[in-house]
């Protein structure tokens, strides 16, 4: 479990087949084989680790999934280590799992980014969205997509402040919204048959 609040700014060395290497320092204080770390908002499991490095194996499955077979050697990327119970929630409760890919219309610090139409229902104005691992607030929820303010410290910080228009960004929508959604879902569908929900939920 994650925040959305990026902790550096690492970078591409290599992308060879499933196995990518990344530059980094901050993350890797006390990292072990097996550790997740956050890229661009997916998690990904470290399988091996220098001073200034560490390799991830990334699944066919994964690269449909994200961004991340876009990457290329040299590209900046946002990185998160899991949270520690010990620390502040600075952003919402992140997964690490990506729910699509968007497309950015609008670059910062007024960022539009286009979304497929099955999660446009999961975003709401003043909600949190994930991009590319950052957590922010929805500005204005649209009928394809969203817009959140970026403020210049995360412009900087982040990859966002080099998203242009067309160019890919990961989103993941709060999770929050979808288990709230299930269980009305099973409600909804217990008052309508008169029975238990379909769907195995509580009775």
């Amino acid at each position: 479990m994650f925040t959305g609040i990026v902790e550096e700014l690492g970078s591409v060395v290599s992308l060879v087949g499933p196995r990518v290497r990344l530059a980094a320092r901050s993350v890797l204080d006390g990292v072990g084989l097996g550790d997740s770390i956050a890229v661009n908002g997916c998690c990904l499991t470290v399988v091996d680790w220098g001073d200034d490095w560490w390799e991830a194996d990334v699944s066919e499955e994964t690269f449909k999934r994200t961004s991340l077979g876009s990457l290329s050697p040299g590209d900046p990327v946002n990185l998160e280590r899991p949270v520690r119970l010990s620390d502040r929630l600075g952003g919402h409760l992140v997964q690490g799992h990506v729910d699509a890919v968007g497309e950015v219309v609008d670059g910062v610090p007024a960022l539009r980014v286009r979304m497929p139409a099955d999660l446009t229902r999961y975003v709401v104005e003043k909600g949190s969205i994930t991009v590319d691992g950052v957590s922010l607030t929805v500005v204005d929820a649209l009928s394809d997509g969203f817009t959140v303010a970026v403020i210049p410290h995360t412009a900087a910080v982040t990859t966002l402040g080099s998203r242009s228009p067309g160019d890919p960004v990961n989103l993941e929508v709060d999770v929050m919204a979808k288990y709230a959604e299930r269980l009305l879902v099973a409600q909804l569908e217990r008052a309508t048959t008169g029975g238990a929900p379909t769907d195995g939920g509580p009775t």
